[in-house]
């Protein structure tokens, strides 16, 4: 646990400082290699080291998953062909642990890494089974195609973006108490609605099982300085949960997370007036 939290903190940091610039797999790629593996490997330390207190069928999981990619053309693959899949792995969580991000996902993989009392969509079964894997089937067969997948601008049904939408609105429907949501405030619209956050898990938050949205905002130590709580697409965010009638908090730059980033830059003069 000490050395996980120990490499926890060094990627956290390096990807704190650019807030969202840690990219994943590149475009233009095929389906994962060895992706069957991957899931179900996942699936058995999910179940046996992660939360060994749940029970799930890891090969029904996958023939759902496999059957709702092969039988479909790859732009095709619309949230509903999944549901099989969601329904072999139905998932409950504690109150007030919620964890929602929008274009820091680098960062919030690796915080939770050492704050593990929050709980992302990443540390769900399918957040945790499918993060940064890539999908979708042959064109002229029913397998799982290797060489190239479609960008997800391309289809109005794509397998991974249908999937995470799922995954995003059942993660949002579970969220209750006091949930947090970290937003980037060194870009222009840190808060954009056609985000997986504005676009998906918002709107599929219960204000009468959310007591409070405790909004984060954080820039990197250079700034810039783009958005915060009284400015920018925050406030947009904000006057939405009013309308919803949610009750909301809003923080700028809270003093835990500047002394993240000072970790990798003590030299920083902030940090130095920190220290």
């Amino acid at each position: 646990m000490k050395f996980r939290a120990a490499v926890g903190m060094t990627s956290v940091i390096a990807c704190f400082l650019t807030l969202g610039a840690c990219s994943g797999r590149p475009r233009g790629f095929g389906t994962t290699p060895n992706i069957k593996h991957i899931v179900m490997g996942r699936c058995f330390n999910y179940i046996t080291l992660v939360n060994p207190s749940t029970r799930y069928d890891c090969e029904a999981i996958w023939r759902a998953f496999e059957e709702a990619v092969v039988k479909q053309n790859s732009c095709d693959v619309a949230m509903e062909h999944y549901r099989h899949m969601f329904r072999e792995m139905p998932q409950t969580r504690a109150c007030d642990r919620f964890l929602f991000w929008s274009k820091t996902k680098k960062f919030i993989q690796d915080y939770t890494a050492i704050a593990p009392h929050f709980w992302t969509l990443e540390d769900t079964l399918a957040g945790y089974m499918f993060n940064d894997l890539v999908w979708c089937r042959q064109q002229e067969n029913s397998g799982f195609n290797f060489s190239s997948c479609p960008e997800w601008s391309a289809c109005l049904h794509h397998p991974v973006h249908s999937l995470w939408r799922q995954a995003s609105k059942n993660f949002a429907e579970m969220a209750c108490g006091n949930i947090t949501v970290l937003l980037n405030g060194s870009i222009e619209n840190a808060f954009s609605k056609n985000s997986m956050f504005g676009s998906v898990e918002l709107d599929h938050l219960n204000p009468e099982r959310v007591n409070y949205v405790n909004i984060r905002v954080v820039t990197n130590l250079d700034g810039p300085s783009r958005e915060s709580c009284s400015r920018g697409s925050i406030l947009d965010l904000i006057h939405i949960l009013q309308s919803r009638g949610f009750r909301w908090t809003c923080s700028d730059n809270e003093r835990i997370l500047k002394i993240l980033q000072c970790v990798q830059k003590p030299e920083h003069s902030w940090c130095r007036t920190l220290a």
